[in-house]
């Protein structure tokens, strides 16, 4: 998972979170309604800090945002009041975020295994539709979907016993 594809997407929802106001409290944690990752990250090592190795410029990262979101806003001209992907309908989702056969049954284990709720199953493909498009792709594709599952670690059945 690429830590950059988690603040885009991220960037890309505050809009609407803020706009939303929307969340609940529970055991101490907030959880916002409208936030389709969730994930665990481990500190950086020393080494890994201070490593001077040149990132990706904020720059490069905004252009990827703003032709991912005018994707979305052209995919969904004709749709009104959806303007971006977190807005798709279980219509739309069938429309543009139904992944090929075999990637679907590899959803269909993720699920299983993971013991995902039924809820994590439409995140999922939003965010994999999400990083679909910031990469460009038309089609969402295996490593779309794989990295949008590992972003629901909250969504796990047994995330209360691992103390998140």
């Amino acid at each position: 998972m690429m830590i950059s594809t988690i603040c885009i997407i991220a960037a890309m929802a505050m809009n609407m979170l803020l706009a939303a106001s929307n969340y609940r409290t529970i055991w101490g944690y907030i959880i916002f309604d409208r936030i389709d990752i969730q994930c665990e990250i481990t500190p950086l090592s020393f080494e890994e800090l201070s490593r001077r190795a040149p990132g990706e410029s904020s720059a490069s990262i905004r252009e990827r945002v703003v032709r991912a979101r005018k994707i979305q806003e052209e995919r969904f001209r004709e749709e009104p009041s959806v303007h971006c992907n977190a807005q798709m309908t279980s219509r739309l989702m069938r429309l543009y975020a139904e992944p090929a056969a075999a990637d679907m049954d590899m959803l269909r284990e993720a699920m299983n295994r993971l013991q995902l709720s039924a809820r994590a199953y439409d995140r999922i493909l939003r965010v994999a539709r999400t990083i679909a498009d910031l990469e460009g792709s038309e089609h969402i594709q295996r490593h779309h979907l794989q990295e949008a599952i590992g972003y629901r670690n909250l969504d796990r059945s047994d995330w209360a016993e691992r103390g998140v």
